[in-house]
């Protein structure tokens, strides 16, 4: 046992003598680094062979010794700060954990408390716990048995009984596009007393065949809701006018919600009409009145999307996510298709109670300027006109056909798109150039001509993204603009977008 002894004590000294050595070594390190006796005492040494350009390298070496020095104290001071913030936060953790482990614990106790406190009501009533466990079960079946037996949709409902009969009626249209321009005309001022010239009405009719969107805007009282409103009249079908509120914030205020608590749907006016539409051939239309008192792209982001796809079979917007027995016939798993026989018609006055509409809405849609009041001139009395959507659809299709744009037209819209890009750093993107393919072949359809229709679908969409810039910025490059369009397309032939610019440039 002696000799296990002396051997644990040797084997134990080589270790801790090691430590000893290591802690002595680092000790005198940082005695010997931070001993300015001895730097004085070399400095001393030296001092009397030492010329003047060495003493200035001698003190640039003590200056550089002491930033490393300070650095080596600044490390040192970060170091410590950290590791304290560091044990902090963990200190906090473990604070919160066990502050955690109380309130849950005590939320336990406060479920079992209330346990018993439900055992003695259902005790005082005469039941035991058993049977009012039974009761809500019973309760649960009969939400479930309302599913199968409940009406949700009350009055899409009874549109599928109004309709239960009802065919496509075939109106055998055989008018023109110019002729469906100037009836309209007629009907507004003969029967409405609202006047409209003949481009106007060409500029309305060709905006329904680029987009389903079409905006009207302009300033208060030139007849913007009344051109919407006349042209419901004349289809037979009154526009169904959503009158957009400041509150408006998502699809509900178009579509309606499920109401959990009555398990009915709220339907609004507008999902009725477009569950109408659904049924028939006919044309409808929604006027959104004051679209931009509340913003769009909240309340009509959807729509944006869904209206934007090629294939109107994917038109479809969810209104339930579940499916009841009794719910209406049209309405597959809770889906909705959205009619393509209906338009939407936004009004716009751009004031301080309104919000600024965006380049996503803009750009899918069609906006139309009306600034002034029509002329009143003696109409012909017109009767209203039962129109078939597909008819209509086929006069736009073959106007796209017939009157296609030039190659030359668009080539000259090509380099106009490089000299804005260049100088004004916009770009109009191939959505807008796909609407202008189709309103301007409609236009020229209805009697318009190509360049006007070019001249002024580019005003309205390409030229309002300048509002976007700083117009002082711009201003220079304005008369130069107004240059290139009287040189590339013809000595004023882009009276609009000239007077735009013309307009822009007095605002600076």
């Amino acid at each position: 046992m002696e000799t296990f002894t002396r051997f644990l004590y040797e084997f134990l000294s080589q270790f801790f003598s090691g430590l000893i050595t290591i802690a002595t070594g680092f000790g005198k390190g940082i005695m010997q680094l931070f001993n300015i006796k001895a730097y004085s005492e070399v400095i001393s040494k030296y001092k009397g062979d030492f010329t003047m350009p060495e003493w200035l390298m001698v003190a640039i070496a003590i200056l550089v010794m002491i930033l490393v020095y300070g650095a080596i104290i600044l490390l040192i001071y970060f170091l410590i700060r950290k590791y304290i913030r560091f044990r902090r936060k963990i200190v906090e953790q473990e604070t919160m954990l066990d502050e955690i482990a109380t309130l849950n614990h005590k939320v336990g106790e406060l479920m079992i408390e209330k346990d018993k406190i439900l055992a003695m009501k259902v005790s005082q009533l005469g039941l035991k716990p058993d049977e009012s466990a039974e009761e809500e079960k019973e309760m649960t079946n009969t939400k479930e048995e309302d599913k199968n037996t409940g009406i949700r949709f009350s009055k899409l409902n009874d549109i599928d009984e109004e309709y239960k009969n009802y065919k496509i009626k075939n109106y055998g249209n055989n008018f023109t596009l110019p002729e469906l321009c100037e009836n309209f005309r007629n009907f507004a001022a003969s029967r409405l007393k609202l006047y409209y010239t003949t481009n106007m009405m060409q500029l309305f009719i060709s905006s329904l065949a680029s987009t389903k969107l079409v905006i009207l805007q302009g300033i208060s009282g030139t007849g913007k809701t009344s051109l919407a409103y006349a042209w419901g009249k004349f289809l037979k079908h009154d526009s169904c006018v959503a009158s957009v509120q400041p509150s408006w914030r998502d699809r509900t205020e178009l579509f309606g919600y499920f109401n959990e608590f009555t398990k009915k749907f709220n339907e609004t006016e507008v999902l009725k009409e477009m569950y109408i539409a659904g049924y028939t051939d006919d044309i409808y239309t929604i006027i959104l009145d004051e679209m931009n008192i509340s913003r769009v792209e909240y309340y009509f982001a959807e729509m944006l999307s869904i209206l934007e796809m090629p294939n109107k079979d994917e038109w479809i917007v969810e209104l339930v996510p579940n499916v009841w027995k009794n719910d209406p016939k049209k309405l597959m798993g809770g889906k909705l298709k959205i009619p393509s026989n209906m338009w939407y018609i936004g009004t716009i006055n751009n004031d301080d109670s309104t919000f600024m509409v965006t380049d996503k809405v803009y750009d899918r849609a069609m906006p139309i300027d009306i600034n002034d009041k029509g002329q009143v001139f003696e109409p012909v009395d017109t009767d209203p006109m039962d129109i078939n959507y597909t008819y209509l659809d086929k006069l736009f299709k073959q106007a796209m056909e017939e009157n296609a744009v030039s190659q030359d037209t668009l080539d000259k819209i090509e380099i106009m798109d490089n000299y804005v890009i260049q100088h004004f750093r916009i770009a109009f993107g191939n959505r807008i150039v796909a609407h202008m393919k189709k309103f301007v072949p409609v236009f020229v359809g209805c009697g318009g001509d190509e360049i006007t229709g070019v001249d002024y679908f580019l005003a309205r969409k390409v030229l309002r993204k300048f509002e976007q810039l700083n117009i002082s910025y711009i201003r220079d490059e304005i008369e130069p603009y107004i240059e290139f369009l009287n040189k590339t397309f013809g000595k004023d032939k882009m009276k609009e977008c000239i007077e735009y610019l013309q307009r822009l440039k007095k605002l600076t």
